[in-house]
């Protein structure tokens, strides 16, 4: 039965049903697809699909090594003759599946599957891809986190997920999955590509530009990660500055700063408070309603604020919440704490994660000093090196941490309050492509293709492959989130 579906934490995200003829589809290029329906953990809305495997080597230089089974999905265009390029979304994580990411993110796509039909590969090592997991269990779940307090603990949970794995996860790097994508596009029988990277998925794009750029037609990067970055490197930082400047507009709200004054001071005495003396907190499961306790710490604060970070909507009720859990009432912050991490841990396979991050990244993150005192300091930088001096690392190409120089046309998007990636990373990237345009969407955090009218001019620049000649007036139009007054929103 045909139905009607994050690649990034963009929770609420506008989403969108996307029709065309899904149970009649059967065939593209050489690959034979079969209907199914994506869906994502969390997520009422679904997207009618067809969906295959490709089977490839996980080892290429031994090509009857075991093999690799990379899940494609194949959302068909509305069109009666689709355009010979199809666009293939990059989901972020690193670890998020595309096809579990798609439905969170379907609404941007509305105007593209006019023309052109969208793929999702789920990259190596997640989703349906032969999943890099460190449990028992059939799918991603609180494996590792990568942001745990104790560098040892860390450690000793990647020894416990490299017994779980039969895979070696050497071969389950960036570029590994480039050349799972190059391999994808013969499949399709099709010249040329058209990338929509989301986040660390924009790494994934820009990489398979730099490696076949007479294959790319066209590409779109949403949250862009530079070249240069280890990833984690500069999450304090960024972080940082998105909340100082969205406690800044609490502040420049007379009925915000009356209710709700010195935002900053009040999460940096909670951070040191529950730093000294963490809490037992009794609350109600917001997913089960179960009557739980948990305990609320400092790495709990600083996550919890963080994930508010990503969206304009959540960071406008961080004045309150911090507030309200000030003076007493953490409850409500606990459950939020509880869903975040559920619904997060869903999406990322850590195993896959780490091989990334160890093959690509570990080598390059320091610690830096003076963040002891901070929000989340040291620790995701700590724990990741602590987990990759036990996990294997993989090989990674003499140029690939140097900027991708290109004539293609690229569109890069970026959210005023990013806390991950920054507009400043967008502008990095943007230096080197001469027929890229950088568009930064007032007041939006973290992926931003939902946004407005961004769908329509993501569409426009796929058709035209032309990034110069947009019509992005309606941007204008993008109003401020204003901060939380109280638990009825915002004030008249």
């Amino acid at each position: 039965m045909c139905q009607h579906w994050l690649s990034s934490l963009a929770v609420l995200a506008a989403l969108n049903a996307v029709s065309g003829d899904a149970c009649a589809a059967r065939r593209l290029g050489g690959l034979e697809f079969e209907p199914c329906t994506l869906s994502a953990a969390g997520m009422a809305q679904t997207v009618a699909a067809q969906c295959t495997t490709l089977m490839l080597p996980e080892d290429r230089a031994k090509p009857e090594s075991r093999r690799v089974a990379l899940a494609i999905a194949w959302v068909p265009s509305r069109a009666r003759e689709p355009r010979p390029d199809p666009v293939l979304l990059l989901a972020g994580g690193p670890g998020q599946s595309a096809r579990d990411s798609f439905p969170a993110v379907a609404g941007a796509f509305g105007d593209v599957l006019r023309r052109r039909n969208v793929i999702l590969v789920d990259q190596r090592g997640t989703g349906g891809s032969s999943p890099l997991l460190c449990t028992d269990r059939k799918e991603p779940g609180a494996e590792i986190s990568a942001e745990a307090g104790d560098p040892d603990a860390a450690r000793k949970l990647a020894e416990d997920c490299l017994e779980h794995l039969s895979s070696d996860p050497r071969h389950f790097t960036t570029s590994d999955a480039v050349l799972d994508l190059e391999d994808v596009r013969k499949a399709l029988g099709v010249q040329q590509l058209d990338l929509v990277g989301i986040s660390y998925g924009t790494r994934v794009a820009q990489e398979y530009l730099r490696r076949y750029p007479q294959h790319t037609r066209a590409v779109v990067l949403d949250g862009v990660v530079p070249p240069r970055l280890a990833l984690g490197s500069e999450d304090e930082l960024n972080l940082n500055s998105a909340l100082a400047s969205q406690f800044a507009r609490c502040e420049s709200d007379a009925v915000c700063a009356a209710r709700f004054p010195g935002t900053p001071a009040t999460l940096q005495r909670l951070r040191l408070e529950l730093a000294e003396q963490p809490q037992r907190v009794s609350f109600r499961d917001p997913l089960s309603s179960e009557l739980r306790e948990e305990t609320l710490d400092a790495a709990v604060l600083g996550g919890v604020t963080r994930m508010y970070a990503y969206s304009p909507q959540l960071a406008a009720l961080l004045p309150m919440a911090l507030a309200e859990l000030a003076s007493g009432r953490s409850g409500i912050f606990m459950a939020q704490a509880s869903m975040i991490e559920s619904l997060v841990s869903q999406q990322i396979t850590y195993g896959m994660q780490l091989a990334v991050l160890c093959s690509e990244d570990a080598a390059r993150l320091k610690p830096t000093p003076g963040n002891t005192d901070s929000l989340t300091g040291n620790s995701f930088v700590d724990s990741i090196r602590s987990q990759c001096e036990v996990w294997p690392a993989g090989a990674v190409p003499a140029n690939f941490h140097e900027p991708v120089i290109s004539e293609r046309p690229v569109l890069l998007l970026s959210g005023e309050f990013d806390p991950v990636t920054p507009p400043r990373y967008g502008d990095e990237v943007a230096r080197t492509l001469p027929n890229g345009r950088h568009l930064v969407l007032p007041g939006q955090g973290h992926n931003v293709m939902t946004v407005g009218c961004v769908p329509r001019i993501m569409a426009q620049f796929l058709d035209s492959a032309d990034s110069r000649d947009l019509d992005v007036s309606c941007l204008d139009q993008i109003i401020y989130t204003p901060p939380f007054a109280g638990p009825y929103g915002w004030e008249p």
